[in-house]
């Protein structure tokens, strides 16, 4: 069973999203909350798979209660999907640094939120070319020099090669058409990367493959 936190102050949007998912026979909501505050304790009690957290809540911001997850060593498993009401939400730069794994927009469809939150356990990262291209661009805008991680040093040609696709927003798929190999090779490169970089998800592939300079402002155009 995949188990979901939901943590969004409006109990409609709440509601709508625990009929849904319960409905499902791997899925199951294990807990609700209204404030990023009450989010964080109850992860920690509850240590789900998935949460799906609103960025503007009260008392804790999702943005902040995000930080205060994925800096939990012992909740490292735990994926955080964003909320947003608009793609374009001025919090995607600073969520993804935070180690949310991904967004979603509130009027998603159905079958599409349901098909994200499998995904995401998998360990698929929830960018759209759309917010993969904002988000580049705002590291052009707010980073330096590109460094350099000593760890991307052990990381081989091919996976170096590989890792700049994904800072490019291409799925498994499109970069195993891009290198004339198999889905499933592509996605062994991808899950090594992240390993020896210890990344949690694609997200932060890329915001490493930006930082170390393997994608650069225009590339996606």
């Amino acid at each position: 069973m995949i188990r979901v936190l939901l943590a969004d102050d409006q109990l409609l949007v709440r509601a709508g999203f625990r009929a849904l998912l319960d409905a499902q026979p791997d899925i199951e909501v294990v807990g609700e909350a209204a404030d990023g505050a009450e989010a964080v304790r109850l992860v920690g009690e509850s240590v789900p798979d998935v949460v799906l957290m609103d960025i503007r809540m009260p008392v804790l911001d999702g943005l902040a209660a995000t930080r205060g997850i994925t800096g939990e060593p012992g909740l490292g498993a735990v994926k955080v999907v964003m909320l947003t009401t608009f793609e374009l939400d001025e919090y995607v730069f600073e969520a993804i640094r935070s180690g949310a794994s991904g967004f979603l927009v509130k009027d998603t469809e159905p079958d599409e939120l349901l098909r994200a939150v499998r995904a995401v356990v998998e360990g698929d990262a929830l960018l759209s070319p759309g917010v993969t291209r904002r988000l580049i661009a705002e590291f052009a805008a707010r980073s330096k020099v590109p460094v350099d991680p000593p760890a991307l040093s052990g990381l081989t040609v091919r996976e170096r090669e590989v890792m700049a696709l994904v800072g490019m927003g291409l799925s498994n798929e499109e970069i195993a058409r891009r290198l004339v190999v198999s889905p499933l090779t592509a996605k062994t490169h991808v899950s090594r990367a992240m390993v020896k970089l210890g990344a949690r998800d694609r997200a932060q592939l890329v915001v490493l493959a930006y930082e170390s300079g393997l994608v650069r402002p225009g590339w996606l155009d």
